[in-house]
């Protein structure tokens, strides 16, 4: 069967891929979004109407105006995994288009993940005072600790809604590709959650909201607990890059440290191969060594 030519301009055909992503594949808002910005970025970059008048060398040249841009080696494989994903949707409708395999991805040296002390990760949750038990002193104190119990991705913390049974102590999430999991709350997440809920004078679905004026009641947005993470790093004296994700790396090497089956790790994270999770034993090999010492070396 002779496959059918690209007849339609490319916004007809990342619409087409967009709901699909959303409705098949389940990819979340957020995702969905980016891969929409960086298509339509690249189609304007090339001013190129059809797909199928791609070829390895325009993708060539992305990829080099990309880096003359000073964009990281991470940022431009973003761009070129959408683009890998989003020809690979055509060729599978029957289109004839580029093939996605001649899209390579840029090789990416994994960074190291800080990870706090014990004592920097203390002074880092205790850094929000609440002296006054205002309602935003209770939120920030709520978040950090929902984030270090939980390992949450900072928007699936953003999804929450105030619904949650706090008795139980477990979340169940919708992360991604649509997979669900479930997660727990430390006791003292569950302290602060009380009392910031208890403080709320409204009745709006979201967990988290703006507490400003001209926003109150707002879901918080990821870049919204961003600033809050890096505002409580600053004041607890902190050094290191410390974000949302950096509570995510926390838990997982603590739990790994402390002997509990990586596969758990994984399940408990929400990751969906197991070499995802394995990074954090290269970080917690030493504390391994006391696990094992502790228990096999009797």
């Amino acid at each position: 069967m002779k496959k059918q030519e690209v007849k339609n301009d490319y916004n007809s055909w990342i619409l087409k891929f967009l709901n699909y992503l959303d409705i098949v594949k389940g990819r979340s808002k957020g995702t969905v979004k980016e891969y929409e910005r960086k298509l339509k970025k690249f189609f304007s970059w090339s001013n190129c109407l059809n797909p199928d008048k791609i070829t390895k060398e325009t993708i060539w040249q992305f990829r080099v105006y990309l880096n003359d841009r000073g964009l990281s080696k991470k940022t431009q494989s973003y761009y070129l995994i959408a683009l890998r994903n989003f020809f690979k949707f055509l060729k599978n409708e029957g289109l004839t288009t580029l093939d996605p395999l001649l899209i390579e991805l840029p090789k990416i040296k994994r960074n190291e993940i800080e990870i706090l002390t014990d004592n920097e990760l203390k002074r880092f949750l205790n850094s929000v005072e609440l002296k006054n038990n205002d309602l935003k002193s209770l939120r920030d104190k709520a978040i950090l600790e929902c984030l270090f119990s939980t390992g949450l991705r900072v928007s699936e913390l953003c999804n929450l809604n105030r619904d949650i049974d706090l008795e139980k102590r477990e979340i169940i999430v919708k992360g991604k590709g649509g997979n669900i999991r479930t997660v727990f709350l430390s006791q003292r997440a569950v302290i602060f959650l009380k009392k910031y809920l208890d403080k709320r004078p409204d009745n709006f679905k979201p967990l988290f909201i703006s507490v400003a004026k001209n926003s109150f009641g707002q879901r918080l947005t990821s870049r919204a607990v961003q600033k809050i993470i890096k505002y409580y790093a600053y004041k607890s004296g902190l050094t290191k890059n410390i974000h949302p994700h950096s509570l995510r790396h926390q838990l997982a090497t603590t739990l790994i440290s402390k002997g509990v089956d990586i596969r758990l790790v994984q399940e408990l994270l929400g990751h969906k191969n197991i070499s995802t999770t394995q990074i954090y034993t290269h970080i917690t090999k030493p504390k391994l060594k006391e696990v094992f010492q502790k228990y096999i070396d009797k």
